[in-house]
């Protein structure tokens, strides 16, 4: 599977938000930043790279279905998902 266009830019664009957002982290954490701030940050760094995660997930559902294979190969696909899926949860 391999992620397309803007599917592709989107995650990217996401992935590096998440990157800025580590970076800030750190700083914080280096600067003795209040623990609760440092977790909220934490926090929202999680949940962009959940989103970035499903985001990918869902690119890939996509092209599974559209593909035009048989209905073992569909099968296959759809299951490797699923996985995929729920290693995020």
């Amino acid at each position: 599977m391999e992620i397309e266009g803007d599917d592709r830019a989107a995650v990217v664009r996401r992935l590096k938000r998440a990157q800025g957002q580590i970076g800030g982290v750190i700083a914080m954490l280096e600067a003795g930043r209040d623990c609760r701030d440092v977790v909220t940050q934490v926090a929202a760094v999680s949940k962009a790279l959940d989103r970035a995660g499903f985001a990918i997930i869902a690119g890939g559902l996509q092209q599974c279905l559209l593909e035009d294979t048989d209905d073992s190969s569909r099968q296959l696909n759809l299951a490797q998902m699923e996985k995929l899926f729920l290693s995020l949860a």
